[in-house]
Order: structure tokens, then sequence, then C-alpha cells
């Protein structure tokens, strides 16, 4: 076994380069330590990989941006702008919504715009739309504004703001809040589907979460040119810049404590990293039950991690096609003639339904450089119970990838004929190549009893100097909430990298 001798008062470990990861890092650089990123793959970007094939780019994770200063905030960090790396443009519509029987709702975030799709399905809503837009203006000051970077690491911090989430209902689930406004069914569909984006069913996870809809009309949704992946690329060109180290192929298999205090990490190869500082990027789940030693977990134990309720997984199917379709939108949510029902299907009976609801993603809408020339550039997504149901992934995967592509050809003529790059993406995938426990693609869903306090803190409970980031902490997933996630980490971490231990 080998030993690295740089055991420097000033190191930090962050394991994992999701974006979360790459923001703990930066941030950490800029703070003063002397940071390696230990990345388990061949490619840094966590779920925000990149798949190549025949000439065609396909960016695996992530593809919706939004709150884009988070994102300025890292390359100002480095004394940068964030021009200077990627090109970030606008994304209109910021949905098309396209319902079973035909029907269409193109969300732009204008208020206008948006009233006048309202009044095509019910003129009766408009007014009720006003009041659900003031309501999550309220819980995105609360919840968002206020909240989302920061850290709640005791039980009185939850005390101090129950009376607010108590007023702003947050007891409630999005589809019932929503509800108390809108009365059409299917635009009580357009404005709940938003927890789904971040692993949580409409019909559960908490009424915070219509922070989202005002969030999007805020700050607009953006797209990398490039892909998500040319972001990922252009972080980490900025924290290597910056001083920083990645280490690719590099799986981190054991925390290393001494009484009580994280010391470093011991990788799969037997090398041993001594840090003051480690951060994980990782899966909460799977790191703590197969890094983190039992013995020294107090709180997050197998048992209680075994009892957390985890998100629904995704059915995913990268394609590229010979022939384009300039009549789509950039980002397409397809939603079937089930909505209640299949989200029972999915996040409790955990079975694989024979209809489905799907995100279709079109980044060569904006960006053709994805694919070569006269082609189209695709995924597409079907949320899917995670490995806690009895799915077998490998005998179904075929069938399942034929039906879905099959119902795209309402929109896409002839799909099939003109498919000449495919790859096939199921849950056991997320748990074999992300480590994601029960194959779950966001962690922990998002209902009340598991968002802020009752989260994994983003300080661990259970061994000092330890602290996480990314979808399994606070504030929770996508892209806003993995990069307030990092930047809570500058009100928890000692001022000065060479100060005495974090407590």
């Amino acid at each position: 076994m080998s030993k690295a001798s740089d055991s420097s008062a000033n190191s930090a470990v962050v394991v994992g380069s999701g974006f979360g990861g790459l923001a703990a890092a930066i941030r950490l650089q800029a703070r003063g330590y002397n940071t390696t990123i230990l990345e388990m793959r061949d490619q840094p970007g966590g779920r925000a990989y990149v798949f190549h094939d025949q000439g065609f780019s396909y960016d695996s994770g992530p593809t919706i941006v939004t709150a884009r200063f988070l994102i300025d905030e890292l390359f100002a960090l480095g004394g940068k702008r964030t021009s200077q790396y990627v090109k970030i443009v606008p994304v209109k519509p910021y949905y098309r919504i396209v319902f079973s029987d035909g029907q269409t709702f193109n969300y732009t975030g204008d208020e206008d715009d948006t009233i006048e799709q309202i009044r095509k399905f019910n003129p009766d809503d408009v007014e009720g739309y006003r009041k659900f837009l003031a309501q999550s203006q309220a819980i995105f000051n609360r919840a968002f504004t206020d909240l989302a970077d920061q850290p709640f690491s005791s039980f009185g911090d939850m005390v101090r703001v129950a009376p607010d989430l108590i007023r702003l209902r947050s007891h409630e689930s999005v589809f019932r809040l929503v509800s108390r406004y809108i009365k059409h069914p299917l635009l009580r569909q357009v404005f709940s589907f938003n927890p789904l984006l971040i692993g949580g069913n409409p019909f559960e996870a908490s009424s915070i979460y219509v922070m989202i809809h005002y969030l999007e009309r805020k700050w607009g949704v953006d797209f990398v040119m490039g892909g998500t992946g040319a972001l990922v690329d252009g972080l980490v060109k900025l924290f290597t810049e910056m001083g920083g180290r990645l280490r690719l192929n590099a799986r981190v298999d054991e925390l290393l404590i001494e009484n009580g205090t994280a010391r470093g990490v011991r990788l799969a190869s037997g090398e041993e990293i001594p840090a003051k500082i480690v951060v994980s990027n990782g899966d909460v789940a799977s790191f703590y039950k197969k890094a983190v030693p039992a013995r020294t977990r107090r709180k997050w134990t197998d048992r209680r991690l075994d009892k957390m309720r985890y998100s629904m997984s995704l059915f995913l199917i990268y394609f590229g096609t010979d022939r384009t379709y300039p009549d789509l939108a950039h980002h397409t949510i397809v939603l079937g003639p089930r909505y209640k029902e299949l989200l029972q299907d999915i996040f409790t009976k955990k079975i694989l339904a024979d209809d489905f609801s799907l995100y279709l993603h079109a980044p060569t809408r904006t960006d053709p450089s994805l694919a070569p020339p006269g082609c189209e550039c695709f995924y597409v997504l079907s949320p899917v119970p995670n490995l806690a149901g009895k799915v077998d992934w490998e005998w179904v995967k075929e069938k399942y990838a034929n039906a879905i592509l099959e119902s795209l050809e309402k929109l896409c003529p002839d799909l099939r004929k003109h498919i000449v790059s495919k790859i096939i993406w199921t849950p056991l995938d997320f748990q074999r190549q992300l480590d994601s426990h029960l194959g779950s693609a966001f962690q922990f869903e998002p209902i009340l009893t598991q968002s802020a306090w009752f989260r994994p803190h983003n300080v661990s409970e259970d061994v000092k100097n330890f602290f996480l980031v990314g979808a399994g902490t606070h504030p929770g997933a996508g892209i806003p909430g993995v990069l307030s996630s990092a930047k809570l980490l500058e009100r928890v971490l000692p001022p000065d990298p060479k100060a005495p231990e974090a407590s």
C-alpha cells in the first residue's frame, strides 16, 4: 500500500466532480485550501457526464440551467467572467407541454404569455393563477432567497423557520396547493409537474417546491452552448487554473477517521490521501454505507438510511437521427393520459406501467454542433420506479424503449426509421455507474420530513471535518440546489484553512 506524503494542514479532498463537487472545490480553493477532486469515472461531471457516439454528443444528466448567478459567482471567485469559459443563452419557450389529447401549453415565463395560454384552457383560472404566482413568490423569497444557502445544523434552525413554513402551507403537497388556485385539470398538471425535475411526486412533495415556478420566471431557463458538459469543462478549467487538482479513475473506498475526525480518504488502489477537510459529493446513502465505517455512525446508520424514502429513478434513451425536426421545442414535456395514477405506480406501487409521461430534450434546436450536419441529437426521459421495485430491467428495456420511441412519432414522424445512434440507461445503470443507492436518480425524495434539518446535514453529524454537498443534502437536487449546497460551506468551514478545526 502506498501512502501520500503531503499532509499539509490546509489540504482538502472533494469526493466526486458533479456540479456540487466542482462548486465546493472552487470555493475551497478560493478559500486557501490545497484542494484535490477525486472522481471515480473517466470524465468529470458526475450525473453531468457526456456520452459521445458517431459524432453525437449527449448530455447524460441535468439540462435545465437556471439561477445563473450561482454559476457567475464561481467564476468570479477565480477572478474571471463566465463568458470567458462558456456561452450561456436563454431558451424560449422554457417548456412546451403536450397533453395526450394533442393540446399544448407553451410556458415562456412571461406573465402575459402565460395568462394567454391559460385562457385557452379556462379563462376562469386567470385570476387564480395570479394568486398562485404571488404565493410562489412568497415561498421563493423565504425558502430560496433566505434559506437555500443556510445550514440547518441544529433542530433550533428548523424551529426558527417553522412558523413561516406553517404560514406558507409547506405541510401541503405541491398539487394540493396548486389546486387551491387553479381548477382546470390540465392546468393543474402544468403548474405542479416541476417537483419531478428534482425527484419528487407532486402529490407528496412539500409545497415549498412551488418556488421552482417563480425561480424559473425570475431568472429564466438557459442552455450552455456545447451542452451542459461544456459548463463542466469550464468549471474544471477554472479550478485547475486556480491551482486545484483533478484526479480521474480515483474511486474512494473509505473515509479515514481518527478520534471521530476525518483525516483523509483511502482509494480503491490502497493509496491514502490525507486532508484536513473532506467533502463528499457522492450519493449520500451509498457513501455512508460503503465508505464511512459503521462504528463511527451514530445518526446515519444503515437502519436509518434504509428507512428513508428515495426518489424515483429514470429510464433514458439517448438517440441521434439522420434528419432534423425543426418544429420541436428545446424542452418538451409529454404528459400521458394518467397523472396521479401513474405517479402512484412509480412512487408507491413501484411497478412499471404500460403508459408513461416523458421529458424530451432536443439540444440541437439551440446548438446544431452537438450532432453531425443535417442530424438531430436527443434524449428522452421517463420517470420509473427505483430498484426497490421488482422490474427486470435487462429483460424489459428494449421493449420499453421501443414503446417510448413509437409514442414520440406523434411529434417526430417516422422517428424510429431515422435513428442512427442509440444508448439506453436504466435504474441499474444509476446503481452501477453512479453508485446510486437503489438506482435513485435524485437521492432522497423531497417531502417535508426529508427537507432542511431532516436531510443529512451539510456538516456531518457523525464525523468532524466531514461535509456533504449535492442532491442528498440541504437544499436538494437540481443545479441551483447543488450549487447552493456548496455555497453554504462558506458558513460552516473555518474562516482560514490554517485555523483550528471545525466542530
